[in-house]
């Protein structure tokens, strides 16, 4: 129950420090859009990946780097919840014994 507990304070600051991520890349350029738990598609997408890199370089390649970081944020949540039910399930044992 020690290890839970103190993996769930380390994902919490790694949670912090990646939202702190997002909101930095999100103040860097006015296009992308303020939302920490949204992806950004300013531009069409075709199929998986879209063509706009001809546009706007810069922007587009920042966007991406923006997605992967939510992506990170979203397995951190995941990998959260694993252990925070982890986490429930050994204090309830720890209660109901």
């Amino acid at each position: 129950m020690f290890s839970s507990t103190l993996t769930l304070i380390i994902l919490y600051l790694i949670f912090r420090y990646i939202v702190a991520w997002i909101e930095y890349y999100n103040n860097t350029d006015d296009r992308l859009q303020k939302s920490v738990w949204r992806y950004s598609y300013d531009y069409p997408v075709i199929g998986k990946r879209d063509i706009s890199d001809l546009d706007d370089k810069n922007f587009v390649r920042l966007r991406r780097f923006r997605n992967l970081i939510v992506t990170l944020m979203y397995c951190t949540v995941f990998i959260f919840f694993v252990v925070f039910m982890s986490f429930t399930s050994h204090l309830l044992i720890l209660i109901l014994n």
